[in-house]
């Protein structure tokens, strides 16, 4: 059984969803999680819901600003001397659409939170890690780290990236007790997943999307659970190291399910999935705004 007992977890992007999941396991099992999201009233949000002040505490910073990534840290080990534990987990998916009709600060905004928040987060988490001379650096992946994902050219491209990025900087870690690793947690019915922005004129290449979710989508409390697994004593002494949550399983459930839902042709299971039309962008406007 999973044991965090004494280790301080830190959690970028936690507020909800996959991020405050984790949070949850970490507390469940014995360690003290510090959660993180861009907004305070977010994080006091989140607070409430995780019920557990002696075993947690939360603090508001932006992913993007490597001074408020560093004032997380700070927070962590002023508050607990010292965190055990960096999970960058926080990221955003960006419209789903073709890349020239999506704006140049949307594909920018995924491009500061999914790569350059992983960067700051890794930085500030491994000089910590080298003062202590031990620690564990965990990269959160998505759809995309292993190849090109057309119409989620910014989420999929910066997902490749930070896989490449943690391997990279597993090589060049040398100390025996730091670990760095990626986790590729799977699909997962989080916001994320069920709040799509689409650009306008795309909306049917979406309309298989809620049969995917029902198939391949899980709660976030299976890959949590994987999440403080690497965390865990279970992994020490080993780096460089690419998890996945299985899925076999799971996938010939979801088919037989999926099977029977459509011989006995019942409605589709409810579904809180919202689906937002967005201009496409044009230069044109660019230049009128200019």
């Amino acid at each position: 059984m999973v044991n965090l007992t004494g280790k301080i977890v830190v959690i970028t992007g936690s507020s909800r969803g996959f991020g405050l999941e984790m949070a949850h396991a970490v507390i469940q099992t014995g360690g003290i999680a510090v959660i993180s999201a861009r907004s305070q009233k977010a994080v006091e949000i989140a607070m409430t819901k995780l019920n557990a002040p002696d075993r947690a505490a939360g603090f508001a910073a932006d992913v993007t600003d490597l001074s408020q990534v560093r004032a997380l840290s700070a927070f962590a080990i002023k508050t607990f001397a010292h965190y055990d534990v960096w999970i960058n987990n926080a990221g955003i998916s960006g419209p789903y659409g073709p890349t020239n009709e999506i704006s140049p600060d949307n594909f920018q905004h995924v491009i500061q939170t999914n790569i350059m928040g992983t960067y700051f987060g890794s930085k500030v988490a491994l000089e910590h890690f080298a003062d202590m001379q031990q620690g564990k650096l965990i990269n959160i992946l998505g759809h995309g780290y292993k190849g090109p994902v057309p119409y989620q050219s910014a989420y999929a491209s910066s997902k490749s990236w930070v896989r490449s990025f943690t391997m990279a900087l597993a090589m060049e870690v040398l100390l025996p007790k730091v670990g760095v690793f990626a986790f590729a947690p799977g699909m997962m019915l989080t916001d994320l997943l069920t709040h799509v922005d689409v650009v306008a004129g795309h909306e049917d290449r979406l309309k298989v999307f809620p049969m995917v979710i029902r198939m391949l989508s899980r709660h976030p409390s299976t890959a949590a659970q994987k999440a403080i697994w690497i965390a865990s004593s279970a992994t020490d002494g080993k780096t460089a190291k690419l998890f996945t949550v299985p899925m076999t399983s799971f996938l010939l459930k979801s088919i037989g399910k999926e099977m029977r839902r459509r011989i006995s042709k019942s409605k589709d299971a409810p579904l809180q999935l919202s689906i937002h039309s967005i201009p496409a962008y044009s230069p044109e406007k660019e230049n009128v705004h200019q």
